[in-house]
């Protein structure tokens, strides 16, 4: 089984290099070996691995996760390739069937074709394509390495209690602090996060990318977070591979307030604010409604159904079980918005895990909204879909 899945992720890259091969110049060739050998030599290391039984090991996946990405370019060339060549060969059946048709047995004087040959073409092709690859990788890095931008929205619920008109909240998901997130940049974000001046800072999960070596730093970073109403976080699937008790402990030791299948009540101009919170599904599926966690939350807390209720959910499929129960508004993450978008298309990867990608949703009278996260999973690269900070403020009407 090993093996299938080895050359499965692996075959296409062979396909492209044998295929341009044949039909590059020998310049051309020499560069092509050079970038495949190159671009291949990882799947050594993920062969040892795999044949060891520890590649998905949860310590090793984000040093195996870029790789195995990367290796989606090889993929998508062979995609552009067969897509030319079914063009052409669409093409050749239309001139046929012209020529079939064509009514004069004259034959056509030969002329000189000005078209791009076949290996013209690909040699243009495999150029720009390495250019538009290392373009989109440039900015993908950047876009990745700085500072996350800030969303501010305005979210109108008629029912909102007069205490709580006019709420800022701020909204911080998928920090995950590791590899690709310093501590440095971690307290740039808490002082960035600061500034915005909200009465209120909630995250939902992922604080800790895989490793409790990298709890420290976090604690060390956000233990400088503050807001009048404190801060309330919820767990993420990747604080659970860490270790969720190490994590829990990290969150407390940083001064926030952890919420697991319950709620966190606030008193504020007299009315009351419900922050619920639920743990991240164990048996996960796609848009998982978390309906047997919700109603726990509801049966522990009974305080907070006279409350107004905001539920902190890192996967986004729980609105799915939030709106039918009157949950005026859910906050999520966990998607990072796919980390890339088509702007034109309007598609990311991310809608092959949810519906819900990232941004505002609605549902009768609840609403959803899930950020795009902070920091990234496996490939530093976020491409046309920056990490942002949502503030919202509540108003009624």
């Amino acid at each position: 089984m090993a093996i299938i899945y080895l050359l499965l992720f692996a075959a296409p890259q062979l396909l492209v290099y044998l295929y341009l091969r044949e039909r590059l110049p020998p310049p051309a060739r020499r560069w092509l070996t050079l970038i495949f050998v190159v671009f291949n030599l990882p799947w050594l290391l993920v062969a040892v691995r795999m044949f060891s039984g520890s590649l998905w090991g949860i310590s090793r996946v984000p040093y195996i996760a870029p790789w195995i990405a990367w290796q989606f370019l090889g993929w998508i060339f062979c995609g552009l390739v067969c897509v030319y060549l079914l063009g052409k060969a669409v093409w050749r059946l239309g001139g046929w069937a012209a020529r079939k048709l064509r009514r004069s047995p004259t034959a056509e004087p030969p002329h000189r074709s000005t078209a791009l040959s076949r290996r013209q073409f690909l040699v243009r092709a495999t150029y720009a394509y390495g250019a538009v690859g290392v373009g989109l990788s440039a900015y993908g890095i950047w876009s990745a390495e700085r500072l996350p931008s800030i969303t501010r929205s305005t979210l109108v619920f008629p029912d909102l209690p007069p205490g709580l008109n006019g709420l800022r909240i701020a909204h911080l998901s998928d920090v995950h602090a590791g590899i690709h997130m310093s501590e440095g940049k971690m307290r740039d974000i808490v002082n960035q996060t600061n500034a915005l001046g909200a009465d209120l800072i909630v995250q939902t999960g992922d604080m800790i990318d895989i490793s409790p070596s990298y709890i420290p730093d976090y604690v060390r970073a956000f233990r400088d977070l503050h807001a009048p109403l404190g801060v309330v976080t919820v767990l993420g699937n990747h604080d659970r591979y860490t270790g969720e008790d190490a994590v829990v402990r990290g969150v407390k030791d940083a001064g926030q307030v952890f919420v697991k299948n319950g709620a966190h009540v606030i008193e504020r101009g007299g009315a009351a604010l419900a922050l619920m919170g639920i743990d991240d599904p164990r048996n996960w599926r796609a848009d998982d409604p978390q309906d047997d966690d919700l109603d726990q939350a509801l049966r522990t807390t009974p305080a907070a159904k006279d409350a107004f209720r905001i539920l902190l959910a890192h996967r986004p499929g729980a609105f799915d079980g939030a709106a039918p129960r009157g949950i005026p508004l859910t906050l999520a993450g966990h998607i990072h918005g796919g980390q890339f978008y088509l702007p034109v298309v309007g598609w990311s990867p991310g809608r092959l895990i949810t519906k819900y990608v990232m941004g505002h949703f609605t549902h009768g009278s609840s609403q959803l909204y899930v950020s795009r996260g902070i920091g990234v999973v496996g490939v530093p690269l976020r491409v046309f879909v920056p990490a942002e900070i949502a503030l919202f403020e509540l108003r009624r009407g």
